[in-house]
């Protein structure tokens, strides 16, 4: 298992990837300010949508980052 440390590590170097400097800043403050759940998004992130919907949506991300 890794560590805090290596976790957090890597979540700020793919921030960095997708965002600029200034993104980047203030998406970790809105994350800090926010009283987010990220497991309840996470439940409620497939509702309503079929298996099949799913599945192509998997598949078209996949084609579109390879």
């Amino acid at each position: 298992m890794r560590t805090d440390v290596e976790i957090r590590r890597d979540g700020y170097q793919a921030i960095f990837e997708k965002l600029n400097i200034v993104e980047a800043e203030k998406f970790i403050a809105l994350m800090s300010r926010d009283k987010f759940d990220y497991t309840k998004w996470r439940q409620n992130l497939f509702e309503g949508l079929s298996v099949e919907e799913i599945s192509r949506r998997a598949m078209e991300h996949r084609a579109k980052h390879s």
